[in-house]
């Protein structure tokens, strides 16, 4: 059972989490010390098993049996949903290859929480995660990702995030939108709007803490490939949502790469 846990705020913990960890008999954990302070919060106490990048193929036959036996197993990430840019993918393939059940418990998600607030456009998106750090892949990954349509989620470290967002300027243009979240549900939560080339100066190298999630604007089509009936279907939409016509307006501008005074203009 992969069961999502808080990205920051522990009120995120749902009661179907909790119902998880008291059922279990085996929990799977990347840091027995993080997922132990939790378990500790909740008056829980169970066997706690490492699962991270180095340990799962090592630890897959004695989950497979555990789950075979009947037993309850429960997988967690450090923070979030696991097995998303986390250790478990592999782990639920190996379940799933025996024939056995495995079961979700959803919940806090640092992908969508950074998606839904960004103010870039969310009916189709591509999650990305970490880039590859340096040499031809990141290049050649970069190069791939300079005409997706689609709005585009990184995760991204803050010791790397200056380098970051320096690439995707110099690949995507600096005038390409990007949302940079850090700290998401936390105390200090701070999501920052505005261009890739102004983001570049507003998070210099080695000034920045926390952790961060980049959402970054798709390529918009060519200018003229849109036409009326599409623009005006976008803004109705963007209004029905709760936007005003101002803020509608400027939304579709920006997603479709169009003027604003045309898209002003089949607005009113």
């Amino acid at each position: 059972m992969l069961v999502a846990t808080p990205i920051g705020n522990l009120g995120d913990l749902s009661p179907r989490a909790i119902e998880a960890f008291e059922r279990s008999d085996l929990v799977g954990c990347e840091d027995t010390r993080r997922t132990g302070g939790l378990l500790h919060k909740l008056g829980i106490k169970r066997p706690m098993i490492v699962v991270n990048e180095h340990t799962e193929f090592d630890h897959e036959s004695r989950i497979v049996a555990a789950v075979a036996s009947g037993q309850t197993v429960v997988l967690v990430s450090d923070a979030g949903t696991p097995a998303v840019s986390d250790p478990g993918a592999r782990l639920v393939q190996a379940v799933v290859a025996a024939g056995l059940a495995v079961s979700a418990v959803p919940g806090p998600s640092a992908v969508l929480a950074a998606l839904v607030v960004s103010g870039l456009p969310t009916e189709r998106f591509t999650f990305e995660g970490f880039l590859p750090r340096k040499g031809a892949q990141r290049v050649r990954r970069l190069a791939e990702l300079v005409g997706e349509a689609r709005t585009m989620v990184f995760y991204e470290a803050p010791h790397r995030l200056h380098k970051t967002l320096t690439d995707l300027a110099d690949a995507m243009g600096a005038s390409r939108p990007v949302a940079v979240a850090r700290e998401l549900t936390k105390l200090h939560e701070d999501v920052w709007r505005g261009e890739l080339g102004d983001a570049v100066e507003a998070f210099p190298q080695d000034r920045v803490r926390g952790e961060f999630v980049l959402v970054v604007g798709g390529q918009p089509p060519p200018p003229g490939e849109v036409d009326d009936d599409e623009l005006t279907a976008a803004v109705a939409a963007e209004r029905e949502a709760g936007s005003s016509t101002r803020d509608a307006v400027a939304l579709v501008a920006q997603r479709y790469g169009v003027a604003r005074n045309r898209v002003y203009r089949l607005a009113t």
